[in-house]
């Protein structure tokens, strides 16, 4: 899970666009030119593949890439990066254990799938692009029966990291998993030299996490080569909200 900015500069039609999973290495490289447009023009992270101009690392290979493609321009304009837990134990683990300490999530690997890497084009954030990831993201939990979705959500660093930290203390208070689902940052946030009084506003990606349901896992991680706080999140497919569960998994 990865947050992006929120300006919406164009409007397409819903019925230009569709979802799909990545069906070849092209359709891969187009999602992650998207990645790199997103995370390394637009927001200045520090990509290790950077030269290429593309954003990639050694968890693509193993992972499924969903995708929003605009039929008119032919454009792919969304991604979402899936990794299931088997082929998270053929590379050695999840892609967020890089950032956190899961080991209290151990009992749930089996049944817990990590997706992360998300943008959209910044043309495209009317709402339409993501809510064709979630029914793509729906259909793949349909077809493959996992009970847990994880991964990391991201919050910008612009401001030296008091919008993150004023917001853990907003949905510690709200939306905390019990004690038993916690994990740790490898480098965290230092929460107790930050935060002010401005005003909480919750980005859309996390605040449609917890409208389904989902919780966060403990403190966030300081993620230095995306210059952002990464708030880890977990959601139950079988405890996610109704209206949702109806609106998505039924279709």
């Amino acid at each position: 899970m990865l947050e992006q900015g929120s300006l919406v500069q164009t409007r397409p039609r819903a019925n230009t666009l569709s979802v799909s999973m990545a069906r070849n290495t092209g359709e891969i490289g187009e999602a992650q030119r998207l990645r790199y447009k997103v995370f390394a023009e637009e927001m200045g992270a520090q990509l290790v593949s950077a030269a290429s101009g593309i954003d990639r690392d050694e968890f693509d290979p193993v992972c499924e890439h969903l995708i929003v493609r605009d039929n008119v321009s032919g454009e792919v304009v969304g991604t979402y990066r899936i990794l299931s837990p088997e082929n998270a134990a053929r590379i050695g683990g999840y892609y967020s254990e890089q950032e956190f300490d899961i080991s209290r999530l151990g009992n749930l690997r089996s049944r817990m799938v990590e997706i992360g890497r998300s943008c959209v084009h910044q043309d495209y954030r009317s709402g339409g692009v993501i809510t064709l990831l979630w029914a793509g993201l729906a259909d793949y939990l349909r077809r493959t029966d996992y009970d847990y979705l994880m991964g990391c959500a991201s919050v910008g660093m612009q401001d030296g990291g008091h919008e993150a930290a004023n917001l853990y203390r907003k949905l510690s208070a709200e939306a905390l998993a019990p004690v038993e689902r916690r994990v740790f940052p490898r480098n965290p946030l230092a929460l107790e030299r930050l935060g002010n009084q401005n005003r909480v506003s919750v980005p859309p990606l996390i605040k449609g996490y917890l409208r389904v349901g989902a919780h966060i896992l403990g403190e966030p991680a300081w993620d230095s080569e995306f210059n952002c706080a990464d708030f880890m999140m977990l959601l139950s497919v079988k405890q996610m909200n109704e209206q949702y569960a109806r609106h998505f998994m039924n279709r």
